[in-house]
């Protein structure tokens, strides 16, 4: 299976299954909101340098990545509800973005992640 991707694909397969193993689930969701963040920036690299194969294929790991995050949250009330919002409204920016990339748009989802993603991050460590 992995012979048919590049080694970069097959490096990062094997990364993200050995980083899942053991996880619990505030570290899960911090490896996802990882690996959505960086799928839309290699998004937008890509597409500054007009490579659609590579945008695509970050395009791809990002609607991965936050189909994840919305199929972990439990509820539909308060923190539930909003989380169940904001993950609608930035996978609806990822898909279209599939057909009509709109690089200012897939840069603000992937700021509004990064400042979660440090919050969490400075919460964590007071912790």
């Amino acid at each position: 299976m992995l012979a048919r991707h590049n080694p970069q694909d097959a490096y990062r397969r094997v990364d993200f299954d050995a980083r899942v193993t053991g996880c619990d689930p505030m570290e899960l969701v911090s490896l996802c909101y990882e690996h959505l963040i960086g799928a839309l920036g290699s998004a937008l690299f890509a597409h500054e340098r007009g490579d659609i194969t590579t945008k695509s294929k970050a395009l791809t790991r990002a609607i991965s990545a936050i189909t994840a995050l919305q199929l972990g949250v439990n509820g539909t009330e308060g923190v539930a509800a909003a989380l169940h919002q904001f993950y609608q409204a930035a996978r609806s920016a990822m898909l279209d973005s599939v057909l009509n990339f709109n690089p200012e748009q897939i840069a603000r989802v992937r700021a509004d992640f990064v400042d979660i993603a440090s919050a969490m991050t400075a919460g964590a460590q007071r912790n």
